[in-house]
Order: structure tokens, then C-alpha cells, then sequence
């Protein structure tokens, strides 16, 4: 059954879901670029110890090349942060 406050209640979680997606989507590049860079290395080491304990040479450099993907992504968000001061 539709109320005022019902409709109201879904009035206010929409717009709720549009600031929280602005809020998302304007994160400063170096900020994401750090955040993206810190996942990856995480992801690459993870491949790393994978790869060794399964004797996959393959996954275990496919983590280092991610692994150091990941650094040049975070260092290339702290220069962003610099420049965007």
C-alpha cells in the first residue's frame, strides 16, 4: 500500500543512490590510480605464491609482471596527487 511517507521514503533512497554515485565517480584520478595500483600488486603477489605452490612458472610471472604493473600505476597516482595540488 502506497503512503506519502512511502513515497516520500523512496523519493529520498533514490536520491541518496545519485550522491553516493556522483561521490564515486569524482574521485580524484591519483587517488584511484593509487587504489587501482595497490589491488593489483596484492593481486600480482597472491599470483606469485599461487604460481609457487603449484609449480605454474607461467602464474607465478604473470603475478610479478601484475605485481610491478601495480607499482608503475601507484607511482604514476602520486605524481597525479602532486600535480593536482
Amino acid at each position: 500500500m502506497k503512503t506519502p511517507f512511502t513515497d516520500r521514503y523512496d523519493f529520498l533512497v533514490k536520491q541518496l543512490a545519485e550522491i553516493e554515485n556522483k561521490r564515486r565517480n569524482t574521485m580524484k584520478s591519483g587517488i584511484r590510480d593509487e587504489a587501482e595500483g595497490t589491488f593489483h600488486q596484492v593481486k600480482g603477489k597472491i599470483k606469485e605464491i599461487a604460481g609457487q605452490l603449484i609449480d605454474n612458472p607461467e602464474l607465478e610471472a604473470e603475478g610479478t609482471v601484475e605485481k610491478m604493473a601495480g607499482k608503475v600505476q601507484e607511482k604514476i597516482g602520486e605524481v597525479k596527487k602532486v600535480w593536482e595540488k
